[in-house]
């Protein structure tokens, strides 16, 4: 038997470092950020939809994410729009890998799990926390986005709290050695279920 983990977390949380805890863990990692990169790379199955509503954010036959930001910036109803062609893609992508991946346990990297209403799909919800003052320090130390940036994505995500208040484990990533802990508790608990 399968069991999918949900694997969530606001932006700056950890969310990158315990997908891959997890994978050392065994379990197979599927991630959603790889996905649609995946698909709008040449020859990927959204250029073609993305070329014909958005032909100026095309180019080499690949997808431009930063021409994608300006357009949305100019128009934020093109984001919908977007969602519409990308969404149906990467669930197709997301079900491909698990009809290969009949591991016991896999993991769905996903940071709009409950946004998206993929929550409802899988066995386990895992959810990555830190407090507020070291996720921002974390993606401001990033050097990739503004203050300003940070706050307009924060405010499209579903509050820290409302996401752990749905978790079924929680990961605090305040330290690297913590979090691994958490991990192999998790698996350990998971797999114990499974032999139950």
């Amino acid at each position: 038997m399968t069991v999918l983990i949900g694997l969530t977390g606001s932006i700056g949380m950890g969310k990158t470092s315990t997908a891959a805890l997890f994978q050392q863990e065994g379990c197979a990692l599927w991630d959603a950020d790889a996905s649609v990169h995946r698909l709008y790379a040449l020859g990927g199955a959204a250029v073609a939809p993305m070329a014909q509503a958005f032909p100026n954010a095309v180019s080499g036959g690949v997808v431009n994410r930063a021409r994608l930001k300006e357009i949305i910036g100019k128009d934020p109803s093109a984001l919908k729009q977007i969602e519409t062609v990308v969404h149906p893609l990467v669930a197709q992508d997301r079900a491909d890998f698990i009809a290969r991946h009949k591991d016991s346990i896999v993991v769905l990297d996903m940071p709009l799990l409950f946004e998206t209403g993929a929550a409802a799909t899988v066995n386990a919800i895992v959810v990555v926390s830190v407090d507020a003052t070291t996720q921002r320090l974390r993606v401001l130390e990033r050097g990739t986005m503004t203050e300003q940036q940070f706050e307009s994505i924060l405010a499209k995500q579903m509050p820290d709290a409302e996401k752990r208040a749905k978790a079924d484990y929680i990961v605090i990533t305040d330290s690297a050695e913590h979090a691994a802990e958490q991990v192999k508790a998790i698996v350990a608990d998971i797999k114990d279920r499974l032999h139950a």
